[in-house]
């Protein structure tokens, strides 16, 4: 992964922001805030990190899949995407 892409820098951007709510929702809970309030904002993180590890993912297939798949070696880097992709889907039949 290219890590001075703009790709890069707006998932690490979305996870600062994650890094963010996440203390937000640590203090809620010490103040005994309504559970209501807590869950949808871990909902918000969670969405946000579904968001990032999307941009992270098509970062992944333009750079290291493609190279692969330039030099003969794309198997093996389309079998980790479709893992990927086949967890992805499983939680979201289970969400």
């Amino acid at each position: 992964m290219d890590h001075g892409s703009a790709e890069s820098k707006k998932a690490l951007g979305f996870l600062k922001t994650v890094r963010g709510q996440i203390d937000g929702i640590a203090k809620m809970v010490e103040e005994d805030r309504y559970c209501i309030d807590v869950s949808k904002q871990i909902l918000a993180s969670i969405a946000l990190l579904k968001k990032t590890n999307l941009v992270i993912l098509k970062q992944h297939m333009n750079t290291c899949v493609k190279d692969a798949m330039q030099t003969g070696n794309g198997a093996a880097k389309i079998d980790e995407i479709t893992l990927i992709l086949e967890k992805y889907v499983g939680d979201m039949g289970r969400g």
